[in-house]
């Protein structure tokens, strides 16, 4: 006789960012995928932040708390009355400020937490890693084995690690404009070659590296245009570089996008130079949209992109290599379309939200399971 089916978990998810970027959009598919298993996920997050916007947007449940800092005790009281409220079976962290507030948190409400952990940054040896991965929280998530390596080199046990990559969602990538008008709109003819990165203007996207290298290629004699879509602190900065570099009548700075879907159908190449990168779910959105991709053999993005298989893999901060890659990309078509077809394919092995989602539901159990409230 088969046994009863496990009972639905009731999660909470805590988030301390005020912006929005990609480890809130993880999180959203997160929190829809375990209620499409029936899940009863709870998402604290600071009022008025893009996340509470958009989780309000879809329908889940939220509560919005004031979190000031990484030690503000009544955010830490509020929180832990939030999990007895909910009566959660356990606690998900899911960015450094959370990590301390909620992992406090957890721990007043005598309930086990874990941790994801999206930034390939070094992890510093000493008290407070000790604190945060061996008594606040029970188990770590890093997003890839790059960002698992920095864990252990700073003192988490490789024992309490799990690597489960973000996901990201094909059918959200699909395009709703023609290509031809997606590209008429920024200025660019049919047949001309068309560079696009996805990523937030901060510096470690690599995104000056990027502009000199299309600064070598025009020199070459390739003159691509180059489409960088999002916005941060280097927007100013970038904006001098292409002025000085002569790129102004090549070089498109298009803000924040909500249609990366028509950007990608209507690029020919998709390029990511991070100097750091936690996975790179841009270069992944890429593949999915079945567009080759030159990106830094850097932390998680090395191991997303398949050297040769769906992309050209590249030094980091190195532009004279940037150019190369983009130069032999450009000037072959048939690389361009192979490497391009198995991006799709390449998702499916294991950066799809079902799959995501899957993982993170094995984690909750064996982590209830191993304090003995298995379900």
């Amino acid at each position: 006789m088969a046994g009863a089916a496990p009972a639905p978990l009731r999660i909470v998810h805590v988030d301390a960012e005020r912006g929005f970027s990609g480890g809130e959009v993880q999180v959203l598919l997160l929190l829809e995928g375990l209620g499409a298993r029936g899940h009863h996920s709870l998402v604290a997050c600071p009022a008025g932040s893009g996340l509470e916007t958009d989780a309000v947007r879809r329908g889940l449940a939220v509560r919005a708390l004031p979190m000031r800092s990484d030690l503000d005790l009544p955010a830490v009281w509020r929180l832990s009355q939030c999990v007895r409220e909910v009566g959660a079976d356990l606690v998900h962290l899911h960015t450094g400020r959370a990590a301390w507030l909620g992992g406090l948190a957890a721990r007043l409400a005598g309930v086990p937490a874990l941790v994801t952990r999206r930034m390939d940054r070094p992890v510093r040896r000493g008290w407070r890693t000790r604190l945060l991965y061996r008594h606040l929280t029970q188990r770590v998530v890093a997003i890839s084995t790059g960002v698992a390596d920095r864990l252990t080199a700073g003192g988490v046990p490789r024992g309490s690690i799990a690597i489960v990559p973000d996901a990201v969602d094909p059918a959200r990538l699909q395009a709703r404009r023609p290509r031809a008008e997606v590209r008429a709109a920024a200025g660019a003819g049919v047949d001309e070659p068309v560079l696009l990165a996805a990523a937030a203007l901060v510096r470690r996207k690599g995104l000056d590296i990027l502009l000199e290298a299309v600064a070598e290629l025009g020199r070459r004699g390739p003159r691509p245009r180059l489409w960088i879509a999002g916005d941060g602190p280097e927007r100013a900065a970038l904006a001098a570089q292409i002025h000085r570099l002569e790129l102004g009548d090549r070089v498109l700075l298009l803000g924040q996008r909500d249609d990366v879907g028509d950007l990608l159908a209507a690029c020919d190449v998709f390029v990511l130079p991070s100097r750091r990168e936690g996975l790179g779910v841009a270069a992944l959105e890429a593949m999915a949209a079945a567009r080759p991709v030159v990106a830094s053999a850097v932390g998680g993005l090395a191991e997303a992109v398949v050297d040769g298989r769906t992309g050209l893999l590249v030094r980091s901060d190195d532009a004279a290599a940037l150019a190369d890659a983009l130069e032999r990309l450009l000037g072959d078509a048939a690389l361009r379309a192979r490497l391009g077809a198995a991006g799709p394919a390449r998702v499916a092995e294991g950066f799809l939200p079902e799959q995501m989602v899957a993982a993170y539901e094995r984690i909750y159990r064996e982590l209830l399971a191993g304090r003995g409230k298995g379900r």
